[in-house]
């Protein structure tokens, strides 16, 4: 019902405009704050509910944008932020997880052009199971102004 409710709300909001739904799988605001323009790495941020009855697992991401794109995981080790590579991402049956700034994010590295505020960048989720989803991670503000959503909560 909490999903059910969440998800009417999104309908209504300019974010669900590149939203997707893939199988049982609702991929949510997908989102790169505004590189500078000389930054050769971005990172990336989406949420995604599994509202299946089967695990799936988000196992990477492809886009023209980098030359290479991995998921990472933000630990902080006596204070400092330090990044670590994922294999993947296990979303189980009614939950929602939430790539965002200081935890589990998509690295872009090698960029391949510029990416501005309002750009949507195409992409590609590859899951175990549904396989490649085709999606476009809008640039938001470089301060995170315009990604509004907290799905902590979810």
């Amino acid at each position: 019902m909490k999903r059910a409710l969440f998800s009417l709300m999104l309908l209504g909001t300019p974010l669900a405009a590149h939203d997707r739904m893939a199988g049982d799988l609702h991929i949510i605001h997908p989102s790169i704050p505004a590189p500078a323009a000389s930054a050769q790495s971005a990172a990336g941020y989406v949420t995604i509910s599994n509202d299946g009855d089967t695990p799936e697992e988000l196992i990477g991401v492809r886009t023209p944008f980098a030359a290479s794109t991995t998921l990472h995981s933000t630990i902080f080790e006596d204070g400092i932020a330090r990044m670590h590579p994922l294999a993947g991402l296990t979303i189980a049956p009614g939950e929602v997880i939430n790539l965002e700034p200081g935890g589990d994010h998509v690295m872009f590295m090698g960029l391949t052009s510029p990416a501005v505020e309002g750009d949507m960048i195409p992409a590609t989720l590859i899951f175990r199971n549904a396989g490649e989803v085709a999606v476009e991670f809008m640039v938001d503000p470089a301060n995170g102004a315009d990604h509004s959503t907290d799905h902590s909560g979810h």
